[in-house]
């Protein structure tokens, strides 16, 4: 199975990308996803079900820790692995 994930991290900063942004991209990046967007106001990765999974443990953790206050996500199934 095929996942997509859909996030953002708060509170905003236009200046600035906050250290729990930085960290989400970073946690995305690594975490050997297909099709990685990650903007200002969005991000979406997809993958085989166990990575997108690992990647979202990984996100949440990681993103609290460096000062999210709040995770918005959604995950989508969209197809099998390979197809």
């Amino acid at each position: 199975m095929r996942l997509r994930v859909e996030f953002t991290t708060e509170p905003f900063d236009l200046e600035e990308a906050p250290a729990h942004a930085v960290a989400a991209r970073e946690v995305i990046e690594a975490a050997e996803l297909d099709a990685v967007d990650v903007g200002p106001f969005g991000n979406t990765a997809e993958g085989s079900a166990d990575r997108v999974l690992t990647a979202v443990d990984a996100l949440l953790r990681t993103s609290l820790q460096a000062g999210a206050t709040r995770i918005s996500l959604q995950v989508n199934v969209v197809g099998e692995d390979g197809k």
